[in-house]
């Protein structure tokens, strides 16, 4: 393959990370060159709010890969550093005063929290988000015995950042908008049991509560909720959601739909330019999607790296055939989703001992599942979802049947 060809890939998390090790795996031997605008070798964020904020992982264990991995492989890193211009006529990116030229640009933009407005108090010292490293250098020392910590928002974030804070001593106030937690990504069956499972550990849970505003002079002292209620709290954590990081892509013209639009080879608007992971959108099944997951971000970059070689090559690319999942730690329970839940009309409960899951269904066909430390459960409906087959609820609602049998049926 010629070194004469250029690939520039900007967004050094899991995407383009694995976008750029995989193009040398596939023998892509031009230049290639990966930028990020955090001043850190690539990382895995998932364990942020989880091991690395309880202080089981450290930044050797998040980094994925040391700096010879990059030398090595003649990759080039531009860390700490801003991307100014993307001009798609040129094939070029301005970083750092520097002008690159790419024959394929790819956008591993990732996305960005959703900050409170400052109006309502949200840019206030001790009004915490966790998304990088950063945020938890700051958020960090705040985590400390005996304190009040209010988090806002019910979602995954949220409650890992409150089992977080639970297990290391305070005093732990979560505040979620809607009727209940994981309302926009889960079944009431399994908020029920995250809802008891938190409260066995002391956190106080308020449901229904919309915030207000933040309150606090020089630093948040607390919240005031809408219905008038004032909750005191020595700092915040905001886990309202996030968005698709998309200002360059906009600056590029390129279409957007929910994040960058993608076609089903990952490729945009532009035909010298991918996107992948939080930033971008795709096409699946009958509808268009955005997969906020480390899964979704790895497939993603694999079939861009294939995709950039075979076009280079002159062959034909190859579609993207995402299979959705995803985990959450909190406590002593491991949470894993298989699947995606959009239209489910019943849901069969599997209990056995310690282990739990929730079988979401529309009518005979299993759409996902929500297994609680239960890994068996979790891979057979993931191959089964995975396969385009469904599993009897009879045999999954009977806690001695053996699941394995599923895997067997048509």
């Amino acid at each position: 393959m010629s070194d004469t060809k250029s690939i520039v890939v900007i967004g050094a998390g899991q995407a383009g990370a694995t976008l750029v090790q995989r193009l040398r795996e596939l023998g892509f031997d031009g230049a290639l060159t990966l930028i990020g605008a955090e001043p850190y070798l690539p990382y895995q964020r998932p364990p942020l709010s989880k091991a690395y904020l309880l202080g089981d992982m450290d930044l050797d264990g998040l980094t994925l890969r040391p700096q010879d991995f990059y030398d090595g492989h003649d990759i080039t890193l531009k860390l700490g550093t801003a991307v100014s211009a993307i001009d798609k006529e040129a094939q070029t990116v301005t970083v750092d005063h520097e002008v690159l030229s790419y024959d394929h640009l790819a956008l591993t933009t990732g996305s960005d929290p959703i900050r409170l407005p400052e109006a309502l108090g949200g840019h206030l010292p001790g009004v915490h988000v966790v998304r990088g490293l950063a945020d938890i250098e700051v958020l960090e020392p705040e985590i400390q015995p005996n304190r009040r910590v209010l988090i806002v928002g019910g979602g995954y974030i949220g409650l890992e950042a409150a089992a977080v804070c639970a297990k290391r001593g305070l005093d732990v106030t979560l505040v979620e908008a809607a009727d209940r937690i994981l309302q926009r990504v889960a079944s009431k069956e399994t908020s029920n049991y995250f809802r008891a499972l938190h409260e066995s550990h002391g956190v106080k849970l308020l449901e229904g509560c919309k915030l207000a505003h933040f309150v606090g002079g020089e630093r948040v002292t607390g919240a005031l909720l809408d219905d008038g209620t004032m909750l005191e709290a020595d700092f915040v954590i905001c886990g309202i959601g996030i968005r698709p990081a998309t200002a360059l892509a906009q600056m590029a013209e390129l279409t957007l739909d929910n994040g960058i639009k993608t076609d089903g080879f990952a490729r945009t608007s532009d035909p010298h330019i991918w996107a992948a992971g939080d930033c971008a959108s795709f096409p699946y099944k009958e509808t268009r999607i955005r997969l906020e997951s480390v899964g979704n971000a790895i497939d993603q970059a694999k079939i861009i790296a294939e995709n950039i070689i075979a076009d280079l090559n002159d062959t034909a690319p190859k579609a993207y055939a995402a299979k959705p999942w995803f985990w959450s730690d909190q406590y002593d329970v491991k949470l894993q989703i298989a699947g995606l839940n959009s239209g489910y009309d019943r849901i069969v409960t599997r209990h056995s001992g310690k282990a739990k899951s929730f079988w979401y269904y529309k009518g005979d066909l299993l759409l996902a599942i929500d297994a609680m430390n239960d890994p068996r459960a979790y891979m057979v409906g993931k191959r089964l979802i995975e396969a385009g087959k469904t599993a009897d609820p009879a045999v999954v609602a009977d806690p001695e049947s053996d699941l394995k049998a599923l895997m067997k049926r048509g």
